[in-house]
């Protein structure tokens, strides 16, 4: 849907502007002069007549600029942005098991979001500086001064109507949309690959093999026993220089003996 409204306010776009030209003598005057354009602002090729007051003799003029390159390269990332989305849809909805079968659905997907991301940032920071040049060059004030009878102060030249670039506008913020939606979507599509889910796997194995490591080498609670010198009924032995043995119990020495 962002991509439908994003390619439709800049593709279906068309505008005019009035202008009106009193010569100081009124029979040739022309108070309306309409002049149209539209996608994709080839303006170079929009002409229009005006007067010279000088007789009845007019001039042929046309506006500045071409600006297609940006429109269509915009128009055209949306176009295609709408065609994978649909066709995106239709496999997520009808063809799931395939999609996940070999894991090379979702990294085709990743690969194709990130790229229509860059792109849309592109296309829609292009189509923005070429925006506001369509509207210099379609400003009315910057058009009166391409008219010869206009550089005399005897003629009176004034704009009836600017064209209105409401919709232009509405693109370019689609365009920028755009772009987030999809670099948002970047996440949730890495996390149907298989390199989310095998550092998901690797994390679980590693702490798996540190606490198999500990058991491994030697710290175990096991190995305090009596062989480390504690019994289990709290009481331990001393060996003393000369091959006394002592004992020790809970309350305190219970008996001595001489071993030779």
């Amino acid at each position: 849907l962002f991509a439908i409204f994003a390619f439709a306010t800049c593709g279906g776009y068309s505008g005019g502007l009035r202008l009106s030209v009193d010569c100081a003598n009124k029979s040739e005057s022309d108070l309306s002069i309409d002049i149209a354009f539209a996608y994709p602002f080839r303006l170079h090729q929009v002409n229009f007549d005006a007067p010279t007051c000088e007789g009845k003799r007019r001039e042929k003029l046309s506006l500045i600029g071409d600006f297609s390159s940006s429109a269509e390269f915009f128009v055209t990332i949306a176009v295609f942005a709408f065609l994978y989305s649909l066709a995106a849809t239709v496999v997520y909805i009808f063809f799931q098991n395939k999609y996940r079968e070999n894991n090379r659905g979702p990294l085709i997907d990743f690969i194709v979001t990130v790229v229509f991301s860059f792109l849309w940032l592109v296309s829609s920071s292009a189509w923005a500086k070429g925006l506001s040049d369509v509207k210099i060059a379609t400003d009315p004030d910057e058009v009166l001064l391409l008219m010869s009878a206009c550089k005399q102060q005897s003629n009176k030249c004034l704009p009836v109507r600017s064209p209105v670039m409401s919709s232009l506008n509405t693109s370019v913020v689609f365009g920028f949309l755009n772009f987030i939606l999809w670099a948002g979507n970047i996440w949730f599509v890495f996390k149907e690959t298989g390199w989310h889910s095998s550092g998901q796997r690797h994390a679980p194995d590693t702490m798996e093999k540190q606490s198999s490591g500990y058991n491994q080498g030697g710290y175990n609670q096991d190995s305090y026993g009596p062989a480390g010198g504690y019994n289990q009924q709290g009481s331990y032995g001393q060996v003393g220089e000369y091959g006394q043995s002592q004992s020790y119990g809970q309350s305190g020495p219970t008996s001595f003996s001489n071993q030779i």
